[in-house]
């Protein structure tokens, strides 16, 4: 297999990963929106095993975790190794008026995507707005 090498790019990536201070898990790339009353968070995660995604929430911390694993077959000789493995991690604090019971999460080809539901509060409501005659005979009413 003829690969083009690139003393300048494989230079790059070597004094990035020797100054890379982070010893910990990295960083995985999300997308979140909104969609009617639920934000859907899209993490990718390419590679991964599904069994070892793990999704906590523990008051409004939404935390993600995962691993990479790199594949070692017997006496193997690497001519490029530029896809990250170990742990990841995303950490991401969820605001009031999410109904953290009802989260739900999937993995499908190297996505994960978790559904995070409002809470009924914190959707938004329709106010019966009424004239001043009309307040004023609802709190004689009282």
């Amino acid at each position: 297999m003829a690969m083009m090498w690139d003393p300048f790019r494989e230079l790059d990536r070597l004094a990035a990963d020797m100054l890379d201070s982070r010893q910990g898990p990295r960083v995985m790339p999300i997308d979140l929106h909104r969609d009617g009353d639920h934000y859907v968070l899209a993490a990718d995660l390419p590679g991964v095993d599904p069994g070892s995604v793990d999704v906590d929430v523990d008051g409004q911390l939404l935390t993600i975790r995962a691993e990479r694993t790199l594949r070692t077959d017997g006496d193997v000789k690497w001519l490029a190794h530029e896809r990250p493995s170990g742990s990841f991690l995303r950490q991401i604090t969820l605001g009031e008026g999410i109904d953290t019971a009802g989260i739900s999460a999937h993995y499908d080809n190297g996505v994960l995507s978790v559904i995070i539901p409002m809470s009924e509060r914190a959707k938004p409501r329709k106010v019966e707005v009424v004239s001043a005659p009309e307040r004023q005979q609802v709190a004689s009413n009282k």
